[in-house]
């Protein structure tokens, strides 16, 4: 687009600008000033960031989430908001739907907070601690390993096995938890072990 303009006209608009900012300057812009109370203040002002990873498949996406609440007050912190982290290398800054739902999924009301155990017989799960969750895992894990565990097969050749207890690795971890994992499950002589990322 080709705009001619005068000298004239290009000197009268100069001149409209300096006396616009010159009456802002002077006092006369309030106008302004009632905008901006206006405008609601940022949502994430005094919020604690916390960098975590996305966990839903294995792509391992990263995550901001935004809490308020001071814990070195005593105050109960709660999450307000979930986007993605735009420093991360895997996703930078992008969410796909689920991730994006993430807000949802950490305030549902049928997520699981804690240990829960069925007892036999019964139709209901209750609430345990995490020292007695843990302690029966254990406890379940040897007795069937010592039960049920091969040293060598038919042949004679060492083949330290464990068939029949399985592990799930969950998908959204780091490398280095992992293969920790991974080394732990194998040591055990476990054969059966999947990913979640698979399921």
């Amino acid at each position: 687009m080709n705009m001619e303009l005068s000298r004239r006209q290009f000197l009268g608009a100069a001149g409209a600008g300096v006396a616009a900012t010159a009456l802002g300057a002077l006092g006369f812009g309030d106008i302004e000033a009632a905008h901006a109370e206006a405008i609601r203040t940022f949502k994430l002002v005094n919020t604690t960031e916390t960098r975590n990873t996305c966990p839903y498949c294995s792509v391992a996406c990263g995550v901001i989430m935004y809490s308020k609440g001071d814990r070195t007050k005593g105050e109960q912190a709660e999450i307000i908001h979930i986007e993605g982290d735009t420093d991360h290398p895997t996703n930078r800054g992008t969410l796909c739907p689920k991730g994006a739902a993430l807000l949802d999924f950490v305030k549902s009301d049928t997520r699981l907070k804690y240990p829960m155990i069925r007892k036999p017989g019964s139709d209901k799960f209750e609430r345990v601690n995490w020292d007695d969750a843990l302690d029966r895992i254990v406890r379940l894990m040897k007795d069937d390993r010592d039960a049920n565990f091969v040293e060598k097969n038919k042949d004679g050749v060492t083949v330290n096995r464990w068939i029949t207890t399985g592990f799930l690795a969950a998908s959204a971890t780091t490398n280095e938890t992992a293969w920790e994992t991974y080394k732990v499950v194998r040591s055990a002589g476990m054969l059966v072990f999947d990913n979640q990322a698979r399921v």
